[in-house]
């Protein structure tokens, strides 16, 4: 079984809230930056990731299955629980897989509205390498360069 189509929503983050609002689930990576509205997203968007307690049933939500919720930091956002923008990012820049379009357009943004500074988020020290290397990208993002 699949969720209803994001395209039957005027925007994925009312698509996110609709799906998960209100369940034991924690919008995690890109789910997780397009519901805190740091990258736009994509057209067409087939699925969601969380982490859950347990498998759900939708084919379309990508549960990554954790014990406890207790490790995870995030917040509650009406009926939607999100990780926040320090562990997202952690998330991401851990996992070799993540989108780095999104995570780099999600630290561009969050580089021009924190006055061009990274200074307020926390690195984990085992992400540092990675991390200062996107950072040259997200500077230049919207300058093309």
């Amino acid at each position: 079984m699949r969720t209803r189509p994001c395209d039957e929503y005027i925007s994925n983050r009312a698509w996110f809230r609709d799906t998960v609002g209100g369940e034991n689930l924690i919008l995690r990576g890109t789910s997780a930056l397009e519901y805190l509205e740091l990258f736009d997203g994509y057209t067409g968007e087939t699925e969601i990731d969380v982490y859950a307690k347990s498998q759900g049933h939708y084919e379309n939500i990508n549960y990554h299955v954790i014990e406890s919720f207790d490790e995870i930091e995030h917040i509650l956002h009406g009926n939607v629980l999100c990780s926040t923008f320090n562990q997202t990012v952690n998330d991401m820049l851990q996992d070799e897989n993540s989108d780095e379009q999104a995570l780099c357009e999600a630290l561009s943004n969050y580089y021009f509205a924190h006055n061009e500074s990274f200074d307020e988020l926390k690195i984990n020290p085992e992400n540092t390498v990675r991390f200062n290397t996107l950072i040259e990208y997200a500077m230049e993002y919207y300058s093309g360069g």
